[in-house]
């Protein structure tokens, strides 16, 4: 398999990007943290202390953008609640190479942290034309019939297109595929999608209940990939002092690094966790970080760049 090249960019005071971006379709890491982002509101503790005084520690909501260098688009997944830095992040970042907008937008469900940012499309901010929003059906019903969501779709700001799971949809020369995982469904059903671009297979998979939930064997769907990012929402079980962690299932780190103990190096490090919460050592303790990637796994860095 080929090795994958990760690039890591830094923000320079000119406001330029110091790599040279990729010439074929590649992935940027626009958020890596849970649906409060980082630091988490109310947090006074350790985990988040030093971040509220330091804005180069702070993390976006999870969200990815799909680029496509030969066709000059691309496409955003997730619609999150710092979607407005993203937006002009990603701007900076491709030094505005590409239109503002994405050709549309990808989400997975109705938690907030995902489909939220989806407001600043309406006519107090954007006021959008047509905005395609790919979601699968009980998501379509619930922005439809529920404000202000609804009034987005009266206003023709958004165009909400509705994806059937596990048919692949080509978007340029690239395809992306929905499919269900089971997670709280309050609102709507939960997506997980791969994407598929000329040269890498992708899996993104940001929110589930249990691995053993799912009708899916993970290890099986990670190595038909060559990346995939997955849920760390919490590291293990002992990170929620004020409510039951049950309230809120997700597979704990730990339990995804013992599932895959056995497997080879090579598929191990196929494996790159996203989607962390603010008590999650993984996003702010650099020893927890070597820890994981002794072990050969891996973690999305917030502008991180596939491809």
């Amino acid at each position: 398999m080929k090795r994958l090249v990760f690039l890591f960019a830094f923000l320079f005071a000119a406001n330029t990007w110091a790599v040279t971006l990729p010439k074929t379709p590649y992935i940027i890491a626009l958020g890596i943290a849970q649906d409060g982002g980082y630091p988490h509101m109310g947090c006074q503790k350790s985990c988040c202390k030093m971040a509220w005084s330091n804005a180069k520690l702070q993390k976006h909501v999870v969200s990815l953008a799909l680029v496509d260098p030969v066709n000059k688009k691309w496409w955003l997944f997730e619609a999150t609640p710092d979607i407005k830095q993203q937006l002009q992040h990603f701007k900076l970042q491709t030094n505005s190479t590409y239109p503002y907008l994405p050709e549309g937008i990808f989400i997975t469900h109705a938690h907030i942290g995902h489909y939220t940012g989806l407001m600043e499309f309406g006519r107090e901010v954007m006021s959008t034309k047509a905005l395609k929003v790919y979601v699968l059906p009980k998501l379509k019903v619930f922005l439809e019939e529920n404000g202000p969501w609804s009034q987005l779709v009266k206003l023709n700001n958004i165009n909400i297109i509705e994806l059937t799971a596990d048919q692949p949809l080509t978007i340029a020369n690239n395809t992306v595929t929905a499919f269900t995982v089971p997670h709280r469904d309050e609102f709507s059903e939960t997506a997980g999608f791969k994407i598929n671009t000329p040269t890498k297979k992708y899996l993104f998979i940001p929110d589930i209940n249990k691995w053993s939930k799912w009708d899916k064997n993970i290890i099986a769907e990670v190595k038909n990939v060559d990346v995939a990012m997955v849920d760390a929402t919490f590291y293990s079980n002992t990170e929620l002092a004020n409510r039951a962690i049950a309230e809120v299932p997700h597979p704990f780190v730990t339990e995804t690094t013992d599932l895959f103990k056995n497997e080879a190096a090579e598929v191990k490090r196929k494996l790159y966790f996203i989607h962390f919460n603010h008590t999650n050592p993984l996003l702010w303790s650099a020893q927890a970080q070597q820890a994981l990637q002794a072990q050969g796994f891996n973690l999305v860095k917030q502008d991180q760049i596939f491809y």
